[in-house]
């Protein structure tokens, strides 16, 4: 048994009205009977000469769906009430429905309208999966990549490590460059090893989501928001290098990404929370080592989750804002340019003096 592609009038509609579908109150469901269909023309042809093609047989009445989709759930949770129903489908038509026994009716149709109370933000749930796919970004392995020439270029000469790690007294002293240059700088291979295995996947991720260029770029300032936060916090002097703060920016944007859905879903709160929930958890896993840098990892946590707040509500940063992107890598790229030069000039006059 299939639909006929007929629109019928509102009183027995195939669609739920939009004031039934967005009201915590749900008021009623489409059922199609055999009262329901007026003798009147639609299309062309008489209701009455079509019953039989869209109306079930006696005994039996249809419970009408808005898609495939709703058929299939209202038919599970029917099976669930021991309610035996049948799916009616015509694709070519786009109609669906489930026939159930006269009996059973007004037992379906309230298991029904329990499940949509139960369910209201269920379109938040079919939103989440634009742009939420899973996807990586190979400019994860270019940052990486350069994160282990700098270590190479340190380690075979030590005053590259000298002149660009975070030294209090000397950034105290004006040398603020180094708040900057120490998130390139590792202690050892192992410590760039952790950092890059890491970060390869923080910001993988974080990439085709908010861009390459705009995701380094965040990522860098918040390892400097890091390292000023240590400045701040630990006793003096105090030392540290490392891109760990950076890496845990690249946590904080993805922690933050479905801020984006509270513009267009006022229901949505449940979906950002589940973000932020996920990435607090995974950084008291990483972050909280006591072993490690916490103050720098929660500063680059928290400033790079505010920015990507901010990031995600400018409409498509992918595709609008493409220029934006660029425009980003390339301040990166000065800013990565610009402190080393300022560090290595400083260490080449000290050296001279």
């Amino acid at each position: 048994m299939a639909f006929a592609p007929v629109r019928l009038l509102p009183a027995a509609d195939f669609r739920l009205s939009s004031t039934t579908r967005n009201s915590p109150k749900i008021n009623k469901i489409n059922v199609l009977s055999l009262s329901a269909a007026p003798a009147k023309v639609v299309e062309g042809r008489n209701v009455s000469e079509i019953a039989s093609e869209i109306l079930p047989p006696a005994g039996r009445t249809t419970i009408v769906a808005r898609s495939e989709r709703q058929a299939m759930d209202w038919s599970l949770v029917l099976a669930s009430q021991d309610i035996a129903t049948t799916i009616l489908a015509f694709p070519e038509q786009r109609r669906w429905g489930l026939e159930v026994s006269e009996t059973d009716r007004a037992r379906a149709l309230d298991a029904i309208h329990r499940f949509r109370l139960e369910n209201r933000a269920w379109q938040i749930t079919r939103k989440l999966s634009e742009g939420t796919e899973l996807q990586f970004h190979m400019g994860a392995v270019f940052w990486c990549v350069v994160l282990a020439v700098i270590h190479w270029c340190s380690a075979f000469s030590p005053v590259v490590m000298e002149a660009g790690d975070m030294d209090s007294a000397k950034v105290l002293g004006g040398q603020w460059w180094r708040l900057f240059t120490a998130v390139t700088l590792h202690a050892d291979l192992a410590h760039l090893m952790g950092n890059m295995t890491f970060g390869v996947i923080m910001l993988g991720l974080a990439m085709p989501r908010f861009g390459f260029g705009l995701t380094l770029l965040v990522t860098f300032i918040a390892g400097m928001v890091g390292n000023a936060a240590g400045l701040a916090l630990y006793p003096l002097p105090y030392k540290g290098v490392g891109a760990s703060g950076m890496m845990m920016g690249a946590l904080g944007l993805l922690a933050v990404y479905s801020a984006k859905l509270w513009r267009a879903h006022p229901r949505a709160f449940r979906a950002l929370w589940s973000g932020a929930g996920a990435g607090l958890l995974i950084f008291t896993l990483f972050g909280m080592n006591p072993k490690t840098d916490v103050v720098a990892h929660a500063g680059g946590f928290v400033s790079a989750a505010l920015m990507g707040i901010g990031l995600s509500w400018l409409p498509k940063l992918r595709t609008k804002l493409a220029w934006l992107d660029w425009l980003a890598f390339g301040l990166m790229i000065l800013m990565v340019g610009l402190t080393w030069f300022l560090a290595l000039r400083q260490a080449n006059f000290d050296f001279v003096r």
